[in-house]
Parts: C-alpha cells; sequence; structure tokens
C-alpha cells in the first residue's frame, strides 16, 4: 500500500467534537504537524472525514 503524508493546515478550534478527535487520531494536535500513514481504507476514511483541515501528498 501506498504512503500518505498527512499535515494539518488548520486550526481545530471550533470544529465538531468527533472531528477533533479524527485529526488526534491521526496523530496531528497542531497546526503544521505531520504523520505519515499507509493507505488503508480506514485511514483514508479518516483522512476523508476532515479533507477540509488536511494538505494529503502521496509518497
Amino acid at each position: 500500500m501506498a504512503k500518505i503524508k498527512v499535515t494539518l493546515v488548520k486550526s481545530l478550534i471550533g470544529r465538531k467534537k468527533d472531528h477533533i478527535a479524527t485529526a488526534n487520531a491521526l496523530g496531528l494536535k497542531k497546526i503544521g504537524a505531520c504523520r505519515e500513514h499507509e493507505g488503508t481504507p480506514q485511514i483514508l476514511g479518516m483522512i476523508k472525514k476532515v479533507d477540509y483541515l488536511l494538505k494529503v501528498e502521496e509518497i
């Protein structure tokens, strides 16, 4: 599976609680935080849920 680099580009302040929890589960707590994940269906679903907060790159 492909590796995906996810970066948080917008603030979590004022977002729905489940969106904040999803971003935290991806390992993104602060603006500018980057994490690499495998492209599993579970991770892709989490990314799709909060895609308006993220920048996603395929590695």
